[in-house]
């Protein structure tokens, strides 16, 4: 005997307001930025070498989930599941942008100069500088939006219905 289930409520794309459609996009920016700067830096440890690929692969096997729960959460976040922004806020948008900045702020913190640090950078200091900037602005971005009004509106709506 077969059990036939419902479907799940499917969501058309113009019924999902453009601030949860954008913070979807921003969130996949972010884990491209991620992934990107994972990359940079496995490549400058491995030509420096300072440590085997080996050495690297429980890292990269952290982010590479970090990733995919993240990239899970942003595809649920546009189908207007409402644990996804609280698992994104928490996860991505606090621990995230803490490990975004901590070094960085550290860095400061130890008397370092920007300036210095510009006038010493390397070309592949500037990409990596830059796709960070590009990672955190992605982030906050996406939480900002997240937790619009209209956002706000939509999942309370989405909480009271099959899909949530």
């Amino acid at each position: 005997m077969s059990t036939q289930h419902a479907p799940q409520s499917a969501i058309r794309p113009s019924t999902v307001p453009a601030t949860v459609r954008t913070a979807s996009a921003l969130w996949f920016t972010a884990v491209g930025a991620g992934a990107f700067e994972a990359a940079l830096a496995v490549t400058g440890v491995l030509a420096d070498g300072s440590a085997s690929f080996t050495d690297l692969v429980p890292g990269l096997g952290f982010r590479l989930a970090v990733f995919a729960a993240a990239i899970f959460m942003a595809v649920r976040l546009r189908q207007g599941r409402p644990w996804s922004r609280i698992a994104l806020a928490l996860t991505l948008g606090v621990f995230g942008t803490v490990s975004l900045v901590i070094e960085p702020v550290r860095w400061l913190l130890e008397g370092h100069s920007i300036g210095q640090a510009v006038a010493d950078a390397d070309t592949m200091a500037f990409v990596f500088a830059g796709s960070r900037i590009v990672h955190l602005v992605a982030v906050l971005s996406a939480m900002a939006m997240m937790f619009s009004p209209e956002a706000n509106a939509y999942f309370r709506g989405a909480s009271r219905s099959p899909r949530g």
